[in-house]
């Protein structure tokens, strides 16, 4: 079974393409069973991304230092179940975000929108920040959650929220409805980038790998050839990105709700390379390839391997 919008090798029986609604439910079991995995990952980037917020370089107190010895500094703040912080967050994040974007992308491959020029790129892009904008409060929880620690290793504000339940309410209650979605204009950027880079790199990667007929062309190497490669065009476009929507979800806010220390994207991304310096903007790069390039790694080869077996069953049922 071939990847949407991706040309099927000569030869190949024709399989019965799954459904946008199937894919929803695979897209999104396959990001959340990657994200247990890339979870510890997604908090040491969390961390290093707010460490030195709008400070210049050598200013400031540096609780973590690079990717081992941050592993090692989580681990004695919070203990080793400190690592898999805002977990629950992160899967209904996952859950919600991926099964939006494998659905549109999926209806895009359906109507042939894929098979234009640029289209699986276009296609991954929309697909992207629907799936960002229905997330958002999932991603915005999670990344209060993941930043909160012990007053010794902190960095970037705390929020000192109780649980996933309880940190909906709280902000529900303080900033209404508005405050749930506050930084989204930093993540459906950053997801777009992303879910353009990842859906069409892997499409086209792993139909060259195909074409080669290096592997067996059923194989899940196949997949995960395609997903090496995907996982390095998206850590490279959205690592700047996620830098800016860490700072957007996690900054404090007013009375009214509004951020006090950026007024969005744009304000970030500014405050950021002047106070900071550009390469504030890669700011915790390892982890963030570590953590987005396994995921993008399990996540397209889980999908990849999933449709393969509904598909199969499909055919076998006609």
């Amino acid at each position: 079974m071939t990847l949407p919008g991706t040309p099927r090798a000569s030869g190949t029986e024709a399989t019965e393409a799954v459904a946008p609604a199937v894919d929803l439910v695979l897209g999104a079991s396959a990001c959340c069973l990657a994200c247990v995995f890339t979870n510890p990952l997604e908090v040491v980037k969390t961390r290093l991304q707010l460490q030195g917020e709008l400070q210049a370089r050598g200013t400031y107190p540096r609780p973590y230092r690079g990717f081992l010895a941050s592993v090692a500094a989580v681990i004695r703040a919070d203990g080793l179940c400190g690592l898999q912080k805002g977990l629950a967050a992160g899967l209904l994040y996952q859950g919600l975000m991926n099964g939006v974007r494998f659905y549109c992308y999926s209806l895009a491959c359906q109507a042939g929108l894929t098979q234009q020029p640029g289209g699986t790129v276009v296609a991954g892009a929309v697909a992207g920040a629907l799936g960002a904008f229905v997330g958002s409060p999932a991603y915005l929880v999670k990344t209060q959650l993941q930043a909160q620690t012990v007053a010794a290793m902190a960095v970037g504000h705390q929020h000192h929220h109780q649980s996933v339940l309880g940190a909906l309410e709280t902000i529900w209650r303080q900033q209404g409805l508005a405050g749930l979605w506050r930084g989204v204009g930093g993540a459906v950027p950053r997801v777009m980038v992303g879910s353009a880079a990842q859906l069409a790199t892997f499409a086209s990667a792993k139909a060259w790998v195909q074409k080669q007929q290096w592997l067996p062309e059923d194989s899940w190497l196949v997949a995960l050839a395609g997903g090496m490669v995907s996982s390095v065009a998206v850590a490279a476009v959205m690592t700047p990105f996620d830098v800016v929507s860490t700072r957007l979800y996690n900054q404090p806010v007013d009375g009214t709700g509004k951020g006090r220390l950026y007024g969005g994207l744009a304000d970030c991304l500014v405050k950021i390379w002047r106070q900071e310096g550009p390469l504030a903007l890669y700011k915790g790069l390892g982890p963030a390839y570590l953590r987005l390039g396994p995921h993008t790694i399990l996540s397209m080869l889980f999908w990849d391997e999933l449709r393969k077996l509904v598909g199969r069953g499909l055919h076998q049922g006609t």
